[in-house]
């Protein structure tokens, strides 16, 4: 199957594997810089970019939006990868967006949170690469 300016699917695939290891790497990065609000978006778009790519790996489609439960449960994923992909889900949104969140998001992160949002980036990139890679 061929996509628009004849990126094959398994290539697209493969750039969002690799851009999901760039992602997580950001995230850690970001962290260890303090910019917890940044490490925390780029946790949830490692998890994104790692369940885009089993979804085109598995499904042979690209998904639509970015909600990682739905990604999931497309792939059946098993309950520590749904808990995961639950608490990095609002983050799309909530480490980024004002309006989604009635705030400031770089003041609604610390250490401590981030961390724990990198732990789930990390729990689903590593089942994927597991299963897939």
């Amino acid at each position: 199957m061929e996509r628009e300016g004849g990126t094959s699917m398994k290539r697209m695939g493969e750039a969002c594997w690799a851009q999901a290891r760039a992602n997580y790497a950001a995230s850690v990065t970001l962290l260890d810089a303090g910019v917890y609000f940044a490490s925390v978006f780029f946790a949830q778009q490692a998890a994104e970019m790692a369940l885009r790519a089993a979804t085109i790996e598995r499904e042979n489609k690209i998904p639509r939006g970015h909600n990682l439960i739905q990604m999931c449960n497309s792939l059946d994923a098993p309950l520590e990868i749904m808990n995961a992909a639950a608490e990095l889900n609002p983050e799309f949104l909530a480490s980024r967006s004002p309006e989604a969140v009635g705030s400031v998001p770089s003041q609604n992160y610390d250490r401590k949170s981030a961390q724990v949002h990198l732990r789930c980036a990390q729990t689903i990139v590593d089942w994927i690469k597991a299963t897939l890679y």
